[in-house]
């Protein structure tokens, strides 16, 4: 009776552990991609932006959690500049426009639209460093790491996300240290580049209105050069999460990596750029000034778009970890691809055979075989 007992109890426990396993498991596929998505092959920018999009449904949780506590409160500073010294931004602003002056542009309202956006963009940039050191830097490791769990099929444990962060937290600010250097570089060539472009022509005495298409010319390829610089920076955080490299090599790593993948870049720059100006404009006329009504909207529409602020950008922090995935499966079939080339020639002891497709080396074959036949 005892032996029954215990067969019978043993029987209960392993039919309730498959009951459990089977629940696991349908639980499990219903939270995991499909199997060709782990099959990571070269993705396009809207493969990639579908890409991202399941991601996102299939770990809704924890980016809803990433956007609510990391990424909403520095979304809410950068649309509402509260820490911008307005009287500090005008007075940038009126140097900027008599420096543009003297170098001979016309101050048309582009021009000074232009500079003011750039002394705001930089008090801005410094008013919120700090917090782009925190916030920012860990809304990005921790979108990379869900990521990251998202192929690796794994559960995101705060416990652990937290850890990780603080653990890599060095290497990734090193990385977004030398980020700000090349993006501050890039900005001050191309302002040096401009003045100094404006100046030649004024003392050749060209008309003024052609510095001002000399300038949209040279503000038009610094466009290009900005949006590679920012794509070389995005995928460089990625690498110091995903990778133990940091600072200078993590940049000149990326830059390795995306080589090939330049256009798909520039295509996700270029929408998350439209995505974010469209709800910043929609900010500045909607919240900041009472362009209709008595103003009471303000109370609803300015926390709205500060979440649809955030939501582009933790689609665009995805999408740059995706395309980092995109990268390394692109670079892997390049090398692949050369190793096959490679493998065309093969050299054995005995004999060497040739096997190459098309007419170049068939008369070379033709010769080794009427030798090899005369020996």
């Amino acid at each position: 009776m005892e032996v029954n007992g215990e067969g019978s109890s043993g029987g209960g426990s392993s039919s309730d552990q498959l009951q459990k396993e089977g629940s696991e498991v349908t639980h499990v596929q219903k939270l995991q991609l499909d199997a060709s998505q782990h099959e990571f092959h070269p993705m396009n920018a809207l493969e990639i932006l579908r890409e991202t999009v399941r991601i996102l449904r299939f770990n809704a949780a924890s980016f809803m959690l990433i956007a609510t506590f990391l990424v909403c409160p520095i979304s809410a500073l950068l649309l509402s500049n509260v820490l911008v010294d307005q009287s500090v931004v005008k007075r940038l602003t009126i140097r900027l426009t008599l420096v543009a002056k003297s170098s001979g542009l016309p101050l048309k309202p582009l021009i000074k639209h232009s500079c003011h956006r750039l002394a705001e963009m930089v008090v801005s940039s410094a008013m919120c460093f700090p917090f782009f050191l925190t916030f920012s830097l860990s809304s990005k490791a921790a979108v990379v790491y869900s990521v990251d769990c998202t192929y690796s099929r794994k559960e995101v444990d705060v416990s652990k996300l937290l850890a990780i962060i603080c653990k890599i937290w060095k290497r990734v600010a090193s990385t977004y240290v030398w980020s700000s250097m090349v993006i501050c570089g890039c900005v001050t060539l191309f302002v040096v580049l401009l003045l100094a472009l404006c100046s030649t022509f004024s003392a050749f005495g060209l008309w003024a209105e052609l510095n001002l298409y000399a300038a949209m010319l040279v503000g038009l390829g610094f466009s290009v050069v900005f949006a590679n610089a920012i794509i070389i920076c995005n995928i460089a955080v990625v690498i110091s999460v995903l990778e133990d490299v940091s600072g200078l090599q993590a940049l000149l790593r990326s830059s390795n990596l995306i080589r090939g993948q330049t256009q798909v870049g520039l295509l996700i720059y270029l929408g998350s750029t439209i995505g974010t100006a469209f709800v910043e404009g929609l900010f500045e006329h909607r919240v900041k000034t009472l362009s209709y009504g008595d103003g009471s909207s303000r109370i609803w529409e300015g926390p709205l778009l500060v979440i649809m602020y955030s939501f582009v950008v933790l689609v665009d922090m995805m999408m740059s970890a995706v395309f980092y995935y995109s990268c390394k499966s692109y670079r892997l079939e390049a090398a692949e691809e050369c190793q096959s080339m490679l493998e065309t020639i093969t050299v054995s002891p005995d004999s060497v055979e040739v096997q190459q497709h098309g007419g170049a080396f068939s008369s070379l074959i033709k010769e080794k075989t009427t030798t090899l036949s005369e020996e």
